[in-house]
């Protein structure tokens, strides 16, 4: 999707949201976009466009991105703008650092719960594989994880997930159209849903440690190459 793409599907939404007019609102409007992949790492982020699109002032939309700044999301860059940000090696690691105390963390908080949201989004995952759908089995992993979290029950998780998410879809890029990388980690999550319900937190969280240890280390060759 392109920068012009993504305007015009927020022109609607800004007009109907209670809550379009506030820094926190486009912060998480454009985090969401950067997660579903529809503003990729080097897309310039046009401040006259966004605001005349959001109906914001140049002030809150300049709010919405310190608070992207600080997450990763986005970089200035003086004399030219504001662009998504390209992840180095060094934030792949900063990334990988939050998750293995995030997500393991979640599963062991899990309470005994249906998976049937789990199932669908890994038969989801099944189909893009199948059919060698790269970004489609990215986002069904993307998907997943969120989903594993939010089974915490925590509003602070899935704020933190929101932004770990936005920043991996960055990181995803690096991978261009590996599917080596999407491809192992569908049945990964067909197993971690097993452990959940057999509730295996325990099992299921190292499992996880042991899933994102691997997923760094192919991430960081991947770009050293």
């Amino acid at each position: 999707m392109t920068f012009e793409a993504v305007l015009e599907e927020l022109r609607p939404l800004a007009k109907g949201a209670k809550h379009a007019h506030t820094g926190l609102w486009v912060s998480q409007q454009l985090r969401q976009r950067i997660a579903d992949g529809q503003l990729p790492p080097g897309t310039k982020l046009s401040e006259e466009a966004l605001g005349e699109a959001l109906g914001v002032s140049r002030n809150t939309l300049r709010e919405a991105f310190t608070s992207l700044n600080a997450e990763h999301i986005i970089t200035r860059i003086p004399n030219r703008g504001v662009f998504v940000a390209q992840p180095s090696a060094a934030d792949v690691q900063e990334i990988y650092r939050v998750r293995r105390f995030l997500e393991p963390a979640a599963i062991m908080w899990h309470e005994p719960a249906a998976v049937d949201d789990l199932e669908a989004i890994v038969a989801t995952a099944r189909v893009a594989a199948s059919q060698g759908d790269i970004p489609g089995m990215a986002g069904a992993n993307q998907s997943f994880h969120r989903a594993l979290v939010a089974r915490a029950r925590s509003e602070r998780l899935d704020a933190l997930m929101a932004q770990v998410l936005a920043e991996m879809r960055l990181v995803f890029h690096a991978m261009g159209a590996n599917p080596e990388f999407h491809e192992p980690y569908v049945e990964d999550n067909a197993e971690l849903i097993r452990l959940v319900s057999a509730g295996e937190n325990a099992a299921a969280a190292a499992f996880m440690r042991t899933y994102l240890d691997r997923a760094e280390a192919q991430l960081l060759r991947a770009m050293a190459g």
